[in-house]
């Protein structure tokens, strides 16, 4: 039994050994007021350091990193939304090309135009349509020709007999050319024959032309942006919309018909309608004359499918009738949204959640929206430089609170072009291959134990060393 207690005491000694907090005897202490003063101030700086720690612990913060874009998808979506203050919808064209050989005319798939009223609603339009192409009548006789053997029957009209022309006849029609205009050279037999065809029918219709090369003065006062245009006059006042039928013989002298028409019954009517006020019947005239004025301006809209390789797309005056007009082509636009990837529901209330913890810094999804690019000379247009780069908002590990949007820096400038040349808002962007990575960060929690571990220890062990000083400085000399 001897054994057994020995035992049992040389290995508790043993294990005594290793002890690292090994205990002082109290009767061995001694306490004293300078003691209990950094005590106390050593329990309240560990209080603070706390309280400042867990807080540290307990906030978040957003820390920004860059990586190799992995976005594998082919193509990625651009969304626009654009205003043409003085271009047509007739003649709004929108272009695709880059690096790969992607070349896009007109594009009509997931595009819509609207005609924008001069007091900035819109009046009507939809999807974006191909144009059609209208029909010409073929001669067997040239233009020359035809003024040999039947003399000339379409006026040529210059800025001295513009209003005397208008004076003579209430009902003008007028063809408004370039002569180099291939489509114009394909009419101008039509308009003759149709000239002498109204003069054998006997329609009280002036049947006219404008050279616009020779007299461009006139033509810019009447606002011809492409040839030919084909107009109807009352009184020297032109009527909206302009003829954009087919231009054959028929189709000419039919429309003339259906205006003349209209004209008589607006005269029966407004003999009729004695007590009529002045507004009334410019009212019912406009009516009858299906008059619709057409403000110069064109809101299209929608999206397209690029490939991820740098290109452009830009909004062009083209038409498959006509040729423009480029001393008259007003490229003024608003960029009423740009962005690109899936539209960003900022309703959701996932999206208000992320959105909300993502600094405005990095929230640059859209920069260009509502902004004016104004072109104050012809010949002259924007052109847009867009940088795209992908950005990761990651406000939290689960899908929720994760979204892939693009973000986009922009450079504008003003482009001049030759005289002959039709001016276009281009929209040029490139993909960066590298990606922006936003992300909320905290503490772990092994590192705010560690911290804690180091409060305590230092807090007391420095402490310590300045009550063990303190102590020999006033301590009391024995004598």
């Amino acid at each position: 039994m001897s054994n057994n207690i020995s035992g049992g005491g040389r290995s508790r000694n043993a294990l005594s050994s290793v002890d690292f907090y090994r205990r002082v005897p109290k009767d061995l202490t001694e306490a004293t007021t300078l003691g209990a003063a950094m005590s106390m101030c050593a329990i309240a700086i560990m209080a603070v350091l706390f309280l400042s720690e867990t807080a540290a612990f307990a906030r978040t913060r957003i820390a920004t990193s860059i990586s190799l874009d992995e976005n594998t998808a082919p193509q990625i979506r651009l969304n626009f939304n654009i205003t043409m203050l003085d271009l047509n919808c007739e003649y709004v064209s929108v272009d695709v090309w880059d690096a790969l050989g992607t070349n896009r005319q007109n594009v009509t798939k997931n595009v819509e135009k609207w005609q924008i009223a001069e007091n900035g609603d819109r009046q009507y339009g939809g999807r974006n349509r191909e144009q059609r192409a209208v029909a010409y009548e073929e001669h067997d006789k040239t233009l020359e020709q035809m003024h040999e053997e039947d003399g000339v029957h379409a006026v040529d009209l210059t800025e001295e007999n513009w209003k005397a022309f208008h004076a003579e006849n209430e009902m003008a029609f007028i063809d408004l050319y370039a002569p180099w205009c291939v489509w114009c050279q394909r009419l101008a037999p039509t308009w003759e024959k149709f000239a002498q065809e109204v003069k054998k029918i006997g329609m009280p219709v002036g049947i006219g032309k404008v050279d616009c090369m020779a007299q461009a003065n006139l033509c810019r006062s009447q606002k011809v942006m492409a040839f030919p245009t084909i107009r109807w006059y009352h009184s020297g006042q032109p009527i909206s919309p302009e003829y954009k039928m087919d231009r054959t013989v028929q189709a000419l002298v039919g429309f003339s018909k259906r205006k003349l028409e209209m004209d008589e019954k607006y005269k029966e009517w407004e003999a009729k309608a004695v007590d009529s006020t002045q507004e009334e019947k410019d009212q019912k005239r406009k009516l009858f004359q299906a008059h619709r004025p057409e403000h110069p301006a064109c809101q299209v809209s929608g999206f397209l499918m690029v490939n991820r390789v740098p290109g452009n797309f830009h909004i062009e005056a083209k038409s498959k009738n006509h040729n423009l007009n480029s001393a008259m082509t007003n490229l003024t636009h608003v960029v009423n949204h740009l962005s690109f990837g899936e539209p960003v529901d900022r309703q959701s209330r996932r999206t208000k959640r992320i959105l909300k913890q993502v600094p405005e810094e990095h929230r640059q999804f859209s920069p260009m929206d509502g902004s004016s690019y104004v072109t104050k000379d012809f010949h002259q247009a924007f052109h847009h430089y867009i940088k795209v780069v992908s950005t990761h908002l990651n406000m939290g590990s689960s899908s929720s609170n994760q979204m892939v949007t693009y973000q986009f820096l922009e450079q504008s400038q003003i482009v001049y072009y030759e005289v002959n040349n039709v001016p276009e808002a281009r929209f040029s962007y490139d993909l960066s291959p590298m990606s922006v990575v936003v992300e909320k960060e905290s503490r772990k929690w092994y590192d705010y134990l560690t911290s804690l571990c180091a409060i305590i220890g230092g807090t007391f062990t420095t402490l310590g060393l300045i009550d063990a000083v303190l102590y020999k400085v006033f301590k009391p000399k024995k004598l």
